[in-house]
Parts: structure tokens; C-alpha cells; sequence
């Protein structure tokens, strides 16, 4: 019997954009993660197309990041980001000529930035998302998307307009990128609520993904759990996280980044060497930074990190493509024995594992599709259009509240570091209602008022704000975003409900800084 796997990938940043000052440390999770994950994943990906090697995955990019990759300012600091990589692997290949193990690392960083450099000037031309576009277009990717901020859905839902502006416009974003509408949604942090299926089902989505026990603890209970598509109570196309997957990649302790071969993430000359050596390189006058050269290999649970090797690291990259798929297989072969039909395996991982936290993971996902093909046997990598195809849903369940946050429920975004959000966000959603009930065919500086108002609420939304702040990470900027965006939402509603003028200058300094989503329209909250 032949059996499907299918990995999915998430990619979002939230929108971190400062036209208004020269530089801002926030931005560079958006250049690393072009550096560490895009680029190199869009290389393997490229290789792979090359030479003639079969690879089906879904891959959603949220409306924020494919927003941050079509900026201008953003694509010129990269540029100006790169240029600084490279200067600094140099300067690094001089001071460590008398050291030939770090010597040969150094030079490692130098290839690599050069190698993104031909890709992000010379290959791509500087559009990621063209990029994306032609290996959509291709079908080696199935590319989805997800709600426009990555709003935390199942925290609103006593406001369905604002449910219903994030699927919407997600999907009218892609559609701008993109050209057609998405068939898949991903829902931010897998959170699902049941008032979900109707909105995603009126936004014309064909398929989610959710986390295991939400699909174990539908009503009815599914047959097979997650190992075979169902279908929600709207037709929506449901696919369950496989745990075991999950578990050889993500677990602290047993999966594959932890291993002590592989590079050590926290381990960065940003934080090792002399301030004044590496001040001309960071932010805000030598305020200390990652830089993404790191030395050292994982080890152990000991500060006395090894120097890290590449090519005993390749060799585990090989090790572990090869024990993913054995597993994989033999999970399929299990569960071939327990079913009726083809088992699909659903492996979904956030895009930024692979590159950023796990410096080899590209490597080893395009290991994966190689010895996948070379292998030749009866165990088949799919995107997801392609099993609901070869595999429609039999069973119509009704999933329940879940997401892959802490405990799989809503925690995470319910600690006492961010509950008091809640009550503003509701406040504000109710107040764009009403301004969009009064004014339902606004036009000139009054629609753009609007339309503005919008993307700050939207922008508050942002589910990345509450994780930062429960998590205890850049809570400042995360706490400052918040209320920057609140607060010009409440000075724009009370212009708007007091028919005060707006300053033309104003508002257009608020749409030049906070910029994604040119096609948003307030009439949604109507």
C-alpha cells in the first residue's frame, strides 16, 4: 500500500518596519532570517528543481513577512545588512590566520555570505517572493497563507468582524502576491475555534492544518485521527499534525538540532569578542548583537563548547535524513496494518527551525527529498492539494478549541504579562465596527482614515506580541509596538467619531511607516 507524507512549513515575522529611524536592532530578525532560512532554503530548493529531484511541500508565508520581502527600505538595508556580513567575515578570516580550525570556520561564514549574495542579487534579483512564486508555479511548492498579522484567532472570537478581517485579508494579500486565491490556510499558532469554520469557509479555503488534539477530540471522533483526512461541518479539508514527526524534530531533548555535533545557536562572536573590534558591525553604536558567526557546536549541557566541525556535521545531516525517513516508513507501515486506506503523515514545523535555530536544517530537508527519491519506494512526499485529491475526506467531524501553543490550549497567550490586551483589542474591534456602520461609502481622506485605522488594529493584533511578552523576550519592543498601534487606532477612531479634520501630513506619515496591505478596506468590518 502506498503511503503519503506531507511537510508543511510556516514562515511569518511580524511587520517590523522603522522608516523613521536609520537603523533598529528589531529589523535584523527579518535579515536573519533572509540570511539563515529564505535564501538557503530557496537555494536547496533551486538545486533540487536542477537536478531533476521530485520534492512536494506546502509552505505558508504570512502576509507581514511576503509584506517585509517587497519593501523597498527594507530590501535596500538588507542589501546594506549583506555587505556588513561579508566585511566582518573577512576581517574574521584575517584575525584568525593564526588559528587554522577557526581560520577555515571563518572562511566558511565568508563562502556563505557570498553565497547569499549571488542568490539574493544575482539569482533572485532581490525578490524572494518571485522566487516563491515561480516554485508555486512549478508545483514542486504549494504555497498557502494565514491570517493577516497572525492574529491570535481564538481570542476573538466575541469579535467575529475581526475574525473575519484577518482571514480575509490574508487571503487577499496572497491573492495580491500571488495571483489567485489560497487553497490552504494556516491557522496562527494552529488555533482553532469551531466559530472558525464558517469564516474560513466564506473566504473560499479548501484545507487547514490543526494540531493533533483537536482532531482527537472532534465530535465525532475520527476514525483514524490524525492519519486520515476529514472534513469540517463546512467542507473545509482538515489535516492533523502526525506527533511522532513533531517529535523527532522539535523535542529539546531527543530531536535532531539538539544533537552534539550540530552548530551552537547561542554561541555568537556578538557576544564573545571585544565591543570596540566589533563595533563598526552593530547597531545603535556598539550595542552587542548576534551576528550569526557562531564557532562552536552544541556539545553538551556544559559552557565549554567544542569548536564545531562541518564535516562531522554533514555526516549527522545524512544520518538523520536517512533515520527520518526509516521511521517514517515503518510508522507508515504500522499504521498501513491498523487502516483501511493510505496513511497520510502531516509533519508541520515553523520555516525558521530550518536555518535559524537549526543551522543545518536545510541541508538536511533537501537530504530528505534526495534519499526519498534514490530510495524509490512506495512511501510518496506530497503537498497537500495532492492527498486531497488521491485521498478525499470519508468523515465530517467537528473539531475542537487546540492550538500548538504551551499545553496546546490557549495559554501561552493568556499569562499576566498580556491578559490586559484583550480588553483594548475587543474595544477597538467593536469601535471599527460602529465607524464602519456609520460610514459605508467613505471616500478621500475620510476612506483613508479608515482604511488606516484598520491595519493599526491589525497591526495590535498581532499574536506575536502577547507570545513575546508571556515569554519574556524583547518585551519592551514587543509592550512599545502594542501601544504605538492602539493608541493611533484610538487617536484616528476619535477623530473619525468626532467628524474632526485630519491632517493630510499626519496621516500620511502613519501610511508611509505602517505600511502592508495597500488593498485594505474598512467596509470588512461591516
Amino acid at each position: 500500500m502506498v503511503s503519503f507524507f506531507c511537510l508543511i512549513l510556516h514562515g511569518h515575522l511580524p511587520f517590523v518596519r522603522h522608516s523613521e529611524i536609520p537603523e533598529c536592532l528589531e529589523e535584523n530578525w527579518f535579515f536573519e532570517a533572509v540570511t539563515e532560512v529564505y535564501l538557503p532554503l530557496l537555494g536547496s530548493f533551486r538545486r533540487l528543481q536542477d537536478e531533476k529531484v521530485d520534492f512536494r511541500l506546502g509552505f505558508s508565508l504570512s502576509p507581514t513577512l511576503t509584506a517585509m520581502m517587497d519593501d523597498p527600505l527594507l530590501k535596500s538595508r538588507y542589501r546594506l545588512h549583506l555587505e556588513n556580513l561579508i566585511r566582518l567575515s573577512e576581517l574574521e578570516k584575517r584575525r584568525t590566520a593564526g588559528s587554522p580550525e577557526l581560520n577555515r570556520l571563518a572562511a566558511m561564514y565568508e563562502e556563505r555570505f557570498l553565497l547569499c549574495r549571488r542568490l539574493w542579487k544575482d539569482l533572485f534579483q532581490e525578490d524572494l517572493i518571485a522566487a516563491f512564486r515561480d516554485l508555486h508555479a512549478s508545483g514542486n511548492l504549494e504555497l498557502i497563507t494565514t491570517a493577516a498579522t497572525h492574529g491570535f484567532l481564538p481570542l476573538m472570537e466575541n469579535s467575529p468582524e475581526a475574525m473575519r478581517a484577518q482571514v480575509e485579508i490574508g487571503c487577499r494579500s496572497f491573492e495580491n502576491f500571488f495571483g489567485e486565491r489560497p487553497r490552504g490556510f494556516w491557522l496562527p499558532e494552529c488555533g482553532y475555534v469551531p466559530a472558525l469554520d464558517k469564516i474560513l469557509a466564506r473566504a473560499g479555503v479548501r484545507y487547514t492544518m490543526l494540531e493533533t488534539h483537536g482532531l482527537l477530540h472532534a465530535d465525532p471522533t475520527p476514525s483514524f485521527g490524525p492519519y486520515a483526512l476529514a472534513r469540517s461541518p463546512e467542507g473545509i479539508v482538515l489535516f492533523g499534525r502526525d506527533p511522532e514527526a513533531a517529535h523527532q524534530v522539535w523535542s529539546r531533548t531527543e530531536g535532531y538540532p539538539g544533537d552534539p555535533w550540530y552548530r551552537d545557536f547561542y554561541r555568537d562572536i556578538g557576544f564573545d569578542l571585544e565591543q570596540e573590534y566589533l563595533k563598526p558591525f552593530l547597531y545603535h553604536g556598539g550595542q552587542r548583537m548576534a551576528t550569526g558567526i557562531k564557532y562552536h557546536r552544541i556539545t553538551g549541557s556544559t559552557d565549554r563548547k567544542e569548536l564545531y566541525d562541518p564535516a562531522a556535521a554533514a555526516g549527522r545531516v545524512q544520518e538523520h535524513a536517512r533515520d527520518f525517513l526509516s521511521k517514517r516508513r515503518h510508522q507508515a507501515e504500522r499504521l498501513s496494518g491498523l487502516m483501511e486506506r493510505p496513511p497520510v503523515i502531516a509533519a508541520m514545523y515553523d520555516a525558521e527551525l530550518f536555518g535559524h535555530w537549526w543551522f543545518e536544517g536545510p541541508a538536511w530537508l533537501e537530504q530528505v527529498f534526495r534519499k526519498a527519491q534514490a530510495e524509490g519506494d512506495r512511501f510518496t512526499p506530497a503537498a497537500p492539494s495532492d492527498l486531497i485529491e488521491k485521498l478525499p475526506p470519508e468523515e465530517t467531524v467537528s473539531p475542537q478549541l487546540s492550538t500548538w501553543g504551551l499545553k496546546g490550549y490557549n495559554e501561552m497567550w493568556l499569562q499576566p504579562a498580556n491578559t490586559s490586551m484583550y480588553r483594548h483589542l475587543e474595544l477597538a474591534s467593536r469601535r471599527m465596527k460602529d465607524l464602519a456602520r456609520r460610514t459605508p461609502d467613505a471616500h478621500g481622506i475620510t476612506e483613508r482614515a479608515l482604511n488606516q485605522a484598520l491595519r493599526e488594529l491589525l497591526l495590535a493584533q498581532a499574536s506575536d506580541w502577547a507570545f513575546l511578552l508571556a515569554a519574556g523576550t524583547a518585551v519592551a519592543y514587543a509592550a512599545r509596538r502594542w501601544k504605538l498601534h492602539i493608541a493611533r487606532f484610538n487617536q484616528l477612531e476619535e477623530m473619525l467619531r468626532n467628524a474632526q479634520e485630519i491632517d493630510d501630513a499626519w496621516l500620511s506619515s502613519l501610511e508611509e511607516q505602517d505600511n502592508p496591505f495597500p488593498f485594505v478596506d474598512y467596509k470588512l468590518y461591516r
